[in-house]
C-alpha cells in the first residue's frame, strides 16, 4: 500500500516515530554532532515526511522536531529555556522553515495531482475520440452492408438466381461476423477495465481448442496455411476455454490480417518441463502451459513490438479495418489468468507470440514419458 493512502492516524504515528527515532540517533551521537547539524538532519526528516504524507501529520512532525531540538540539543539541554539570542533566532527560523517546507511541499503535490488528473482526462478524451472515429467506420460498414444486401434480397427476390442469392447471403454472414467481432471486442475490453472478468476454469483439450479457432477463421484466411503442432497425447489443462478461444482467435486473426497471402501460420503448445517437482503418484499439478502462434510473414518493426499490446494501437503498415483492441484484449485476458504474453521476430523471418500460463495439468505421466 502506498504511504499516502494510509489513514491519518497511521500517518501521524509514522511521522512522530520517525522524528523521535532520528532525534534519538542524533542524541546518541551528540558528542560528535553539533546541535546545528542536528537541526539540518531533523529538517531533512521533515522534508521526507512532507513528500510522503498529508499536511497535518507533517506539520505535527515539524512542531515536534522543533520542540525536541530545543529540549535535547540547544544549550542549556533538557530545558525549554534558550540562553543565547542567536539560538532563539535559530530556533524560530527552524520552526518557520520546517512549517513552510511542509506547506509548500503539500501544495506542490496538490498541483502535481491536478496536472496528472488533467492529463488523464485529456488522454481519456483522446482515447474516446479515437474509439469513436474507429467505430463510426468499423460498425457502420458491416451494418450498412447487411441493410443493403437485405434490401436487395427483398426487392429482387424473384429476379435473383439461386447462386446470386447464396452469394448475397454469404456476404451478409461475413458482415454479421465482422460486426459481432467488433462488439465482442468492445464488451471484452469493458469487462477487463471494469474488473468484472470472472474465470470459469475447467478441463479442456488444447488440440480441440486449436481446431475450433482454426475452423472459425478459415473462411477469412484466404490462401494462408494454418497448421497445428500439438502432440496427440497432450494432457488436459484447466483453463477458461471461452477466454482462451478468444485469445487464440485474436492472435490468429491478427496474423491473417497483417500477413500476405500464402503465409504459413503455426499454433503449437507444450508444457514447461518441471519433472523434479512432480510425484509419480500425481494425477494433476500446477505447471506452465506455453502456447506459440507464429508466422513466416514480414514480422514487426522493432519500434512496434513494445506498442502492439496498447489499446487502439494499429501498425502504420496495416490496411483498413480494425480498432486496435484485439492484442490489448489478448494481454488483458492472459494477465487476468496470472500469465504473460510476449512478441518477438523470428530469425528466419516472421513473428511469434508466446503465451505462458500457470495452470493445472492432467495426466502428468505425459511429462515423465517425454
Amino acid at each position: 500500500m502506498s504511504l499516502r493512502k494510509r489513514s491519518l492516524p497511521v500517518q501521524f504515528l509514522i511521522s512522530i516515530l520517525s522524528v523521535c527515532g532520528v532525534a534519538g540517533i542524533c542524541f546518541l551521537c551528540s558528542a560528535f554532532l553539533d546541535y546545528r547539524i542536528t537541526a539540518f538532519v531533523l529538517l531533512v526528516t521533515v522534508s521526507i515526511l512532507a513528500v510522503l504524507f498529508d499536511i497535518f501529520p507533517v506539520l505535527t512532525a515539524a512542531a515536534l522536531s522543533a520542540v525536541i531540538w530545543d529540549l535535547l540539543f540547544i544549550p542549556p539541554r533538557f530545558t525549554f529555556f534558550i540562553e543565547k539570542t542567536e539560538d532563539r533566532i535559530l530556533f524560530l527560523t527552524y520552526f518557520i522553515i520546517a512549517s513552510v517546507n511542509a506547506v509548500l511541499t503539500y501544495k506542490l503535490r496538490q498541483m502535481e495531482k491536478a496536472a496528472r488528473d488533467k492529463e488523464e482526462k485529456e488522454n481519456a478524451i483522446r482515447l474516446y475520440n479515437t474509439l469513436f472515429n474507429s467505430l463510426s467506420h468499423e460498425l457502420k460498414t458491416p451494418i450498412s452492408t447487411i441493410i443493403g444486401l437485405t434490401d436487395a434480397l427483398k426487392d429482387d427476390d424473384n429476379k435473383l438466381s439461386h447462386e446470386k442469392k447464396q452469394e448475397l447471403l454469404d456476404e451478409i454472414s461475413i458482415a454479421s461476423l465482422r460486426l459481432n467481432e467488433q462488439v465482442s471486442n468492445l464488451l471484452n475490453m469493458s469487462r477487463l477495465e471494469s474488473g468484472q472478468l470472472k474465470l470459469k476454469n475447467d478441463w479442456c483439450d488444447v488440440n480441440e481448442l486449436f481446431h475450433t479457432v482454426v475452423e472459425k477463421i478459415k473462411d477469412r484466411a484466404g490462401s494462408r496455411r494454418i497448421s497445428i503442432a500439438v502432440s496427440p497425447t497432450f494432457p488436459l489443462v484447466k483453463l477458461d476455454a471461452g477466454i482462451m478461444e478468444q485469445i487464440l482467435y485474436n492472435l490468429v486473426n491478427n496474423a491473417v490480417q497483417y500477413t500476405p497471402e500464402k503465409t504459413s501460420i503455426l499454433l503449437s503448445a507444450k508444457i514447461k518441463d518441471h519433472k523434479s517437482a512432480l510425484s509419480t503418484t500425481e494425477t494433476h499439478s500446477m505447471q506452465t502451459l506455453i502456447i506459440r502462434v507464429s508466422d513466416d510473414g514480414p514480422g514487426f518493426q522493432p519500434e512496434e513490438i513494445e506498442k502492439v499490446f496498447l489499446k487502439f494501437y494499429r501498425s502504420k503498415h496495416s490496411g483498413a479495418g480494425g480498432t486496435g483492441l484485439g492484442l490489448s484484449i489478448v494481454k488483458g485476458f492472459v494477465e487476468a489468468q496470472k500469465g504473460s504474453v510476449h512478441l518477438h521476430n523470428l530469425e528466419a523471418g516472421g513473428a511469434e507470440f508466446v503465451i505462458e500460463l500457470p495452470c493445472e495439468i492432467s495426466d502428468t505421466s505425459f511429462l515423465h514419458n517425454e
